[in-house]
């Protein structure tokens, strides 16, 4: 019932790798629930397409950077004040690359990325539904499973209390989960809209051919037309069961993303709709989103008046969260701005090398005094642990990606029929993007995995396109 679309996704366009692709979509499926489940069935599947396309894989120049990047790091490592943190370090990075390198070779067209879209909505329900029981019906589990085949945490009231984050260790990174799936759906949902919207169409058209066939002057909308002559569009009859279950899935997980009270989910989750938006020429949507977000805006940021005034209608839910009045009298320490400073010091002392990778830990909390595991910005982290030599590599590499992404889109005549749920994808990778320089997903697992196999879902129908080329001339 989900459509031919996900029957043909079901079968790899080579054969020789229909192994790997099943192990790739159990891998998926099971992934939010067990990671470590879901990292295996994974790992098994990039292990058997390094064996089968690994003279595919050497030819790829993206995959050099990637190797050069990986050099570069261990050199760094060597050069730290700690070197076995950095070295641990290193595993949030190597095994990844290779994971990106063998993934981008394994996908290789858009009813792919469709297929992935849609095992990755399915599987985000039970999540959300475990957030909302955990803030709203205070639900607790404690369960581990054979060490960490299934290990489930859900701390009562949320981590931190009053923020939902199901089975993840903290809301913004069950948010950064979210606005993933929220993303993808919402790219699925518009898709299945559009072919609903067609198909509504064409019953209309077979529907006055019939009636000028017979010789009749009325028209489809006249309310003299015989019921029997007049098609129901499938619009005004029922809802097929994919956009049903759509629909329920993204109210669902939009839900639970307004209660992670993330604000980083929250502005990428409403950049994602002005995109789509502005994509699918909505301009009244488009002013109509704008409108909410000045509202809030105003609510939170104005000049009392005009706050006040602004504030009767915004819930403070909202506002509040913004401009920190939910949570006044925070340390300086905690502010992103002092981590920022605080780690662009750190760079401009050791800008070739950096200090070491795991290292902004120690150095904030003998400075600050405060414990803190991140300056919540990847690449000033990058910068201030690796230098800028590895940071500027890492930061054009994902560029080359990006920007080849967005010329195969420009291209329609390879990706007529699939341009939206390609765009899905590189507006994924926008977000995460945005999300990276106010947070940090590289340490938890899932995240980190997930956004791997993503970018390299991107490059795979890049190179499938351009003929083995990541960037088109």
């Amino acid at each position: 019932m989900l459509g031919a679309s996900l029957n043909k996704a079901f079968y790899h366009p080579d054969p020789s790798l229909q192994s790997s692709w099943n192990l790739t979509q159990l891998g998926l499926l099971v992934f939010p629930l067990s990671p470590f489940l879901g990292a295996v069935g994974l790992g098994f599947a990039v292990l058997l397409t390094w064996l089968q396309q690994s003279s595919i894989i050497n030819r790829r120049p993206l995959n050099w950077g990637f190797a050069l990047l990986s050099v570069l790091l261990i050199i760094t490592a060597g050069f730290a004040n700690n070197k076995t943190e950095a070295f641990l370090g290193l595993f949030n990075f190597l095994p990844f690359f290779l994971v990106f390198v063998g993934l981008s070779a394994l996908i290789q067209t858009p009813a792919q990325l469709r297929q992935m879209a849609w095992i990755l909505v399915i599987g985000s329900l039970p999540v959300a539904i475990m957030g909302l029981g955990q803030l709203f019906l205070g639900w607790t589990l404690q369960l581990q499973f054979l060490w960490i085949v299934l290990e489930w945490a859900i701390a009562p009231g949320g981590e931190p209390p009053g923020r939902m984050a199901s089975i993840f260790m903290h809301a913004n990174s069950f948010a950064a989960y979210l606005v993933i799936v929220f993303t993808l759906g919402l790219g699925l949902w518009l898709e299945n809209y559009q072919q609903l919207r067609v198909k509504s169409q064409g019953l209309r058209g077979r529907g006055a051919e019939v009636r000028r066939g017979r010789g009749e002057r009325l028209t489809a909308t006249s309310p003299l037309l015989p019921c029997s002559l007049a098609p129901t569009p499938p619009l005004l009859h029922s809802l097929p069961l994919p956009l049903l279950f759509l629909t329920v899935a993204e109210i669902t997980n939009f839900i639970a993303l307004i209660f992670t009270n993330s604000r980083n989910g929250w502005a990428i989750a409403i950049f994602a709709c002005l995109a789509y938006a502005f994509y699918q020429g909505w301009r009244i949507l488009v002013g109509s989103v704008v409108g909410i977000v000045t509202s809030v805006l105003f609510a939170a940021f104005a000049p009392s008046p005009v706050a006040q005034f602004f504030r009767q209608i915004v819930p403070a839910f909202f506002w509040a969260r913004l401009n920190d009045d939910m949570y006044p009298n925070r340390p300086v320490a905690l502010m992103r701005k002092t981590q920022w400073e605080f780690a662009w010091s750190l760079t401009q002392q050791h800008p070739w090398t950096g200090w070491g990778l795991r290292s902004f830990t120690t150095l904030y909390k003998t400075q600050m005094q405060i414990r803190l595991g991140h300056p919540h910005n990847l690449f000033l982290m990058l910068s201030a642990e690796t230098g800028f030599p590895s940071t500027f590599l890492f930061c054009g590499l994902l560029g080359w990606i990006l920007i080849a992404g967005f010329q195969l889109l420009r291209k329609s005549k390879y990706i007529e029929k699939d341009r939206l749920i390609f765009f899905s994808y590189l507006l994924v990778f926008v977000g995460w993007l945005l999300f990276n320089t106010v947070d940090i997903t590289l340490f938890d697992f899932r995240l980190n995995l997930l956004s791997w196999l993503l970018l390299a879902a991107i490059c795979g129908v890049v190179y499938h396109y351009d003929d083995d080329k990541l960037v088109a001339h």
